[in-house]
């Protein structure tokens, strides 16, 4: 990205402070999305669903829910 000028800099400023997204169920940006959560996992876990995901040409969500349901039903 090229260098801003004082007066781009003002701008992108001032529009970023008039334009704070709000977190949360009823937010506006990406992360904030009613039904989107993000959570960790360590780095074999991962690499394991990374690895399945492209295997099996589906998302690592995809793969998550799929297990948490394998499990749901299995112990319902």
């Amino acid at each position: 990205m090229a260098d801003m000028t004082d007066e781009e800099y003002d701008a992108l400023d001032e529009l970023l402070t008039r334009t704070t997204p709000k977190l949360g169920p009823n937010g506006t940006g990406f992360f904030s999305s009613k039904g989107f959560q993000m959570i960790s996992v360590d780095e074999p876990t991962a690499r394991y669903l990374n690895a399945k995901a492209i295997a099996t040409r589906q998302t690592p969500s995809e793969l998550v829910t799929a297990m948490v349901r394998k499990e749901l039903a299995l112990s319902a």
